[in-house]
């Protein structure tokens, strides 16, 4: 019991700061198809909306883009690649990039399938949003009494 706990340690430790782009780096790597393609191009066009976006590795191996909270996941499935935007449903959304989760009060998704495009410049304006939208939730820092 004891070593499984100190696993489950070290795989978190892991899991921090740079290691987790190397995580996810090992996920492409490992789909190796259409889904692994798919996942690296989106990364990339969430490095180019926002060069500050921070790399998370969470619940047992999803990637999770961060910027002053959660932006949006990247799971795959065998037949999507899913990005759940962690607060899609307060985005306006105008290219109508959402296709997925759209009757929850909070998160949407966008469904990727094999061989189906994305529009680039939308999807930045929305990962762009997203990150504003959270920048905009900051909780302003406390006046100290004198």
């Amino acid at each position: 019991m004891k070593k499984a706990v100190a696993a489950k340690k070290s795989s978190a430790k892991e899991a921090d700061g740079a290691s987790a782009s190397k995580l996810i780096d090992g996920r492409i790597r490992e789909l190796g198809d259409w889904r692994g393609e798919t996942l690296a191009r989106i990364r990339g066009l969430i490095k180019q909306a926002d060069p500050d976006v921070v790399e998370e590795w969470k619940w047992r191996g999803v990637p999770v883009w961060e910027h002053d909270g959660i932006i949006c996941t990247g799971e795959t499935y065998k037949e999507v690649v899913k990005l759940t935007f962690a607060k899609g449903a307060a985005l306006a959304d105008p290219a109508g990039l959402f296709n997925s989760s759209l009757d929850g009060n909070v998160r949407r998704a966008i469904d990727l399938r094999e061989g189906e495009t994305i529009n680039e410049k939308a999807l930045k304006a929305l990962i762009r949003a997203a990150v504003e939208l959270n920048g905009s939730k900051k909780k302003p820092a406390k006046k100290r009494s004198a």
